[in-house]
């Protein structure tokens, strides 16, 4: 049965939002620029945005795992509103910062393109949507809830948007994950089922957003849900030699390691074959034993961890301020720098510098935005009431 008492945090689980947010990055960059020609980077690269599965996956399993003994309180009026005001003060204030400074940068490009007598990457071909409804709908988080036929502004808001909708569903969730051991197998079993559907309806395999992403997140969300209860009643597993998780953590990755270099190009049906070994490794990290939950417990990938949210919610600024860097001021492909062409150069380099800018700017945005702002407006929104009906996962 899911615990009475407040859960332990599981340490692995908060080091592995580590990795998702440089692949999906690492994603978007290749699909709007180029891949490297390189299999063993290419073929992990264009499956970045599967990564998002593991995160919707994690999130039904730690809400579950958190919120499973207080789920009584969340059938009430304020329960569930001390829940909901809960995780919007968790995710909203960075939302809205990175919508503002996309807005800002939108600006600052039609200003300078004025100014310099040329067309910012906002009004040619193939922009952005910068829309007055897409601003709109991106504040009132609905962007993805089949509202738009675009993704708009900040474009990766639509996870934010899709978790939106799965939090009015939560208590449900909660409801049908009552005790019983084939109630989180059944959960499991139906959101499989409905993310093999939408694989195998959808013309791109899962990479599926502002249509229909709400049902792609609940599929994955109810997966996260019955693992967490299944996770409960295996409990006594725990026990089990650190050797005995390290083995079934490998078996994971190795499960993991096939399906990205043997099953082809992604945006096909095959991308479930990815999406498996993703949401089991969930499970087997849930433990907190073991080589791989071990190696996540330490200094780097802890600290990745705590950035994921603004790592992911921030790329966006820096792939369009990329554009307007290319456009203005990058040397002509073929001035030779360093004894290379440019071309040359910037091919293996423009990556590499725009994941470690991604990850500064995570950082700042952690530290200096996401943190400070969820802090202040839980002393001030959150009172002790909502804290103990409703305690904020990080």
């Amino acid at each position: 049965m899911i615990p009475k008492t407040k859960p332990k945090e599981i340490v692995a689980l908060s080091g592995a939002r580590a990795l998702p947010p440089l692949m999906i990055v690492l994603f978007h960059f290749s699909e709007g620029h180029h891949y490297s020609g390189i299999p063993a980077i290419d073929l992990a690269a264009t499956r970045g945005y599967l990564w998002v599965e593991f995160f919707f996956v994690l999130s039904g399993f730690i809400l579950t795992h958190v919120y499973g003994a207080q789920a009584s309180a969340l059938f009430t009026g304020r329960g569930f509103g001390a829940f909901l005001r809960a995780r919007l003060i968790r995710l909203y204030p960075l939302h809205l910062f990175m919508l503002l400074a996309l807005a800002g940068l939108v600006g600052a490009a039609r200003l300078l393109a004025a100014a310099g007598g040329y067309r910012s990457i906002y009004d040619i071909a193939y922009h952005p949507d910068i829309s007055i409804t897409g601003f709109v709908a991106s504040v009132f988080l609905v962007n993805a809830w089949n509202t738009l036929n675009t993704l708009t502004w900040n474009g990766v808001s639509w996870f934010v948007s899709v978790e939106l909708a799965l939090y009015f569903l939560f208590p449900l969730f909660l409801w049908l994950a009552k005790a019983k051991a084939w109630r989180g197998a059944s959960l499991v079993a139906a959101g499989l089922a409905g993310l093999v559907a939408l694989d195998l309806t959808s013309k791109h395999g899962l990479d599926i957003t502002f249509h229909n992403g709400v049902l792609r997140g609940l599929a994955d969300f109810s997966v996260g849900v019955g693992l967490a209860l299944l996770f409960e009643h295996a409990r006594p597993l725990g026990r089990l030699p650190a050797a005995a998780h390290s083995a079934a953590q490998l078996a994971v990755l190795v499960w993991l390691g096939w399906a990205v270099y043997r099953t082809g190009w992604s945006h096909t049906p095959k991308d479930i074959l990815t999406v498996l070994p993703l949401m089991a490794m969930v499970f087997v990290l849930a433990f907190d034993k073991g080589m791989l939950a071990e190696a996540l417990k330490t200094r780097l990938p802890q600290r990745l961890g705590a950035w994921s949210y603004a790592i992911y919610m921030g790329q966006t600024f820096w792939l369009q301020a990329l554009r307007i860097f290319e456009q203005r001021l990058y040397p002509p492909a073929d001035t030779m720098v360093l004894g290379m062409k440019f071309s040359t150069l910037i091919w293996g380099l423009e990556p590499a510098v725009l994941i470690g800018v991604c990850v500064a700017w995570g950082a700042l945005l952690a530290n200096f935005v996401e943190h400070p702002a969820t802090a202040w407006l839980r002393r001030r929104y959150q009172p002790k009431l909502d804290r103990e009906v409703a305690a904020t996962p990080s």
